[in-house]
């Protein structure tokens, strides 16, 4: 140990050398069913960042666990490693994605392993290597030919700076910026391929009721981007054009309608903007989907309600979006705040036909409209001015018109969008298609996969166009002259199966062994940041329900459990390197040590909450391991010889606890909570040391309970205390410790010492004792606990009378009463406590603890020998106490 503390960078240089030498967290490709934890991978950026190392604690620290006991476990690590930001710092640096992005690898994975996460490495994967690309393709021509994938003209977000189209997903926030670069988002009419995610739109909608080990933000928030709504399609027929299919989810205010509003890309109105100038002005230079003010044009054409026959005048309205619904609305400003918005602002009738359901409504008189002047009335009610149809309930309503009007029916619209893969950049998987004059689109042959990258070529646009001799081949079907597809895939492809080659990394004939995969699938907990609750979430669930459908895969949800860890900040924002305040993983490991980085983050709150980094936080932790090596150093030199006693025992009962605790807190993933206990322990243990002279066997087994609770967190420190303690083997495959004790048990003895160590406090503090000569602790008799049980269970009205109906309560007369009148005024707030003797028992044990802090004698009295002035102010969890001075 040095003059400023434990040197930690040399233990922990030894054991990440031992555990490498020893193959410790290799996972055998023969073992049946592991326990699969996994960190989401990361985009290799260069270095890490302090969000990288609490993600991977968190799964370290759990995969470490799981492994103590006695799972076999499978913790792999690879990189994201395909992406724009690698071809623009290949373009800035004059160099290529492909020696940038593995010398990124190279230096993250140093990283990783000074910060001792125990990866098995052997299955490290990188997504931009041939050897994984390749089953991209594979993939991708299964989808064509089970009809899931399409190549079709789309309008697309296009982001300028980066040149490339970007998934609705990956434009951000109301100003619509590019979530890489934050630049404004155009759109564009490009020919794209899409993967037909929609398919599924319904199944992954309804299986997420089942992701049960599923944050309920994370699930709502994908029930949400599918948006399935259910409603009615209707027809007006607009004159000149036919019938014009529109979708609402309230039919039932189809009698308020006083303007139909077309999309700007509706055919109709692109054939109007042709020959009306209004029209293709608003269309070309006014209409902005994303503005916050609705806004229109007057097309001089009117529609026909179909309920009514009343002809309403027909708007483009940039509000209405193409790939919402049909393109075309039925607006009733009454009962719309989006349609009174613009109904106000042109001037158009609003007309309420829905009045809210009066309190004491009986359905015998229809109610009056509402004063929709100033705001939308939106929910459900009544229908008023609705001709045969007033008086209904809306629900009731929806159902007879949906069934009355002829051209109406039920439908179902999403919000849900075909995935867009096509991305006009270089450092991706090529898209394995050939385009041929004759033929059309053709898929490369299977033999013929993997479709490698060319040599990267720095040019604007995508350089895939530039790489003529790359892109020139031959058609597979016709053999006539052809040319490759330039587009390459959406970087989500990769991340939507690569769970399934850590399985089998050097599979040569198929993306993962299928055997395997139904064994050791679904990913028993995954963790990872909120911002890919939807992309990457919602396209990895629809990857494994496609691979169960054609791919005998037996799983149809990859992940079992998901937690979305919180943010590392500091003074309260987010790190980043625009604002300067970025703290470097590399100087905390340097100046104190991985395991201080690691313990600190973990003890600082809950993994789904954002915590503020603290550097005396971090001091603080350093000095916490410091002294809990001295400890351990000091037991080995000078091994005790104390006795097997009261206060023996009591040390015995809080290591039982700590470990019963600690062990429920570290399977709930709420570690902060078990490193707690844990530092509890530690301090117990101290205490003890300075108290008496430790019994050995009570304090080595305290200490050996310690190293291997915080084993998972702070692994080097634990190999270094555990090999000192003459633990044999290494500590990351020691056996967790076990206790065999009730936790709710535990956690009533614990209160009832606290409460009686602070009611002591409190009582010497109003009494102003100073000097306190003894200490009496007065259990209550046995029939207040009897009490206590009745009250707890009882739903009486009248709670003393119940009492009262046991004759040894009773028989205690006013006391009884005076009892019984404290526990009905308490009911609500009345829980279980220890048993007499369980009381009596654990604060004797505790007793030496007061007699530290009050420098008196503490004597533990059972009701029967205690005087009754004092015994009557005795309760079940709060003793009486008296004090001389």
């Amino acid at each position: 140990m040095s003059d400023a503390g434990y040197d930690h960078a040399t233990v922990e240089r030894r054991w990440q050398e031992a555990w490498d030498e020893a193959d410790v967290y290799r996972t055998p490709d023969d073992v049946e069913d592991p326990t699969y934890v996994l960190g989401m991978y990361p985009y290799p950026s260069g270095k890490l960042h302090m969000g990288h190392v609490r993600n991977y604690t968190i799964t370290d620290a759990y995969a470490r666990y799981r492994r103590m006991r006695g799972d076999d476990v499978l913790h792999p690590m690879g990189w994201d490693a395909f992406g724009l930001p690698a071809e623009n710092a290949a373009k800035e640096r004059d160099t290529n994605p492909r020696d940038w992005t593995f010398d990124c690898i190279e230096t993250m994975t140093e990283q990783m392993e000074s910060m001792g996460f125990g990866y098995d490495w052997e299955r490290e994967i990188a997504t931009c290597t041939p050897e994984y690309y390749r089953w991209n393709q594979w993939l991708f021509e299964r989808f064509h030919e089970e009809g899931l994938v399409e190549r079709r003209d789309a309008e697309v977000n296009w982001c300028p700076h980066c040149e490339t189209v970007l998934a609705d997903e990956q434009v951000e926030g109301e100003a619509e910026l590019c979530w890489r670069c934050d630049t404004p988002v155009e759109q564009r009419e490009l020919e794209q391929w899409f993967l037909k995610i929609t398919e599924y739109a319904d199944e992954l909608l309804e299986a997420i009721d089942e992701l049960e080990g599923w944050p309920n933000s994370v699930r709502q928030m994908q029930r949400n981007w599918i948006g399935r709504q259910y409603g009615s399609e209707v027809n007006f027929d607009i004159e000149g054009h036919g019938a014009v299919t529109a979708f609402t989810t309230r039919i039932d205010t189809i009698h308020g309608a006083t303007f139909f509003a077309l999309a700007p890309d509706h055919p109709i109105s692109e054939e109007l903007a042709e020959e009306n100038d209004d029209v293709r002005h608003f269309i070309e230079e006014e209409a902005d989907p994303d503005g916050d003010d609705p806004n229109g044009v007057e097309t001089g054409l009117t529609a026909t309600n179909p309920v009514t026959g009343e002809e309403i005048p027909v708007y483009v309205a940039d509000f209405v979006l193409s790939d919402v619904g049909t393109g075309a609305l039925m607006a009733v400003p009454a009962h719309d705040e989006r349609d009174h918005a613009f109904a106000e602002k042109k001037g158009i009738e609003i007309r309420p036909v829905i009045a809210p359901e009066p309190d004491d409504w009986t359905g015998e008189t229809i109610p009056d409209a509402p004063d929709v002047s100033e705001e939308a009335y939106t929910d459900d009610g009544i229908l008023v001015d609705s001709g045969e149809y007033s008086g209904l309930e809306s629900e009731t309503a929806r159902e007879r018109l949906t069934e009355d009007v002829e051209s109406a029916e039920e439908a179902t619209q999403y919000q849900l969008r075909d995935w867009g893969i096509s991305r006009q950049r270089y450092w991706g998987t090529p898209i394995p298609v050939i385009h041929c004059d004759d033929c059309g689109p053709v898929t490369v042959p299977e033999e013929e996969l993997p479709v490698e990258l060319p040599e990267f070529i720095n040019t604007t646009g995508n350089p895939l166009d530039a790489a003529e001799e790359w892109k020139q081949t031959t058609c597979p079907d016709c053999g006539g002259e052809a040319v490759r597809e330039t587009d390459t895939m959406d970087t989500f492809v990769d991340s939507s199966w690569y769970f399934l080659r850590y399985i089998s990394p050097g599979l040569e004939d198929a993306p993962f062994d299928r055997e395997r995969a139904n064994d050791w699938m679904p990913v028993d907990q995954y963790v990872g940041g909120i911002e890919h609750a939807v992309m990457h979430l919602l396209y990895s669930r629809f990857f494994t329900k496609v691979l169960a459908d054609h791919e005998g895969l037996a799983h149809r949800e990859p992940f079992t459990n998901l937690l979305a860890q919180g943010m590392v900040q500091l003074e309260g924002e987010k790190m980043s390197k625009s604002k300067g305040n970025v703290v470097s993983p590399q100087r905390i490991v340097e100046e104190y040590g991985a395991d201080t980085a690691r313990l600190f983050m973990m003890q600082a709150a809950q993994p789904e909450r954002d915590f503020d980094w603290s550097e005396e936080g971090v001091r603080s932790t350093y000095a916490f391991l410091d002294r809990l090596k001295g400890m351990v150093e000091q037991y080995v030199t000078n091994e005790p010889d104390g006795d097997d006693d009261a206060v023996a025992s009591y040390v015995d009962a809080e290591i039982d606890a700590t470990i019963a605790i600690a062990s429920d807190e570290y399977d709930d993933l709420t570690f902060n909570k078990a490193l707690r206990e844990t530092q509890g322990l530690t301090r117990t243990l101290r205490q003890y040391a300075n108290h008496t002279e430790p019994h050995a066997e009570t304090y080595e087994r305290g200490l050996s309970a310690v190293v291997r609770l915080l084993s998972p967190v702070a692994p080097h420190i634990a190999e270094e205390l555990h090999d000192e303690l003459g633990g044999e083997g290494f500590a990351a495959n020691a056996e967790w410790p076990t206790a065999d004790v009730d936790h709710n048990y535990v956690v009533k003895r614990r209160r009832l010492v606290e409460n009686t160590r602070e009611d002591i406090r409190d009582i010497v503090e109003v009494a102003g004792i100073e000097d306190p000569t003894a200490i009496d602790i007065v259990i209550a008799p046995d029939w207040k606990y009897d009490a206590l049980e009745i009250a707890i269970e009882s739903d009486a009205d009248n709670l003393i009378g119940e009492l009262m109906q046991e004759s040894h309560i009773r028989e205690q007369g006013d006391a009884a009463a005076d009892y019984g009148q404290d526990l009905q005024a308490e009911r609500e707030a009345l829980s279980m406590t220890l048993g007499p003797d369980d009381e009596h028992a654990a604060l004797k044990s505790a007793a030496w603890l007061i007699e530290r802090e009050f420098e008196a004698p503490v004597t533990v009295v059972a009701a029967d020998e205690a005087p009754d002035a004092v015994l009557k102010n005795a309760a079940p969890g709060r003793p009486a106490i008296e004090i001389d001075d």
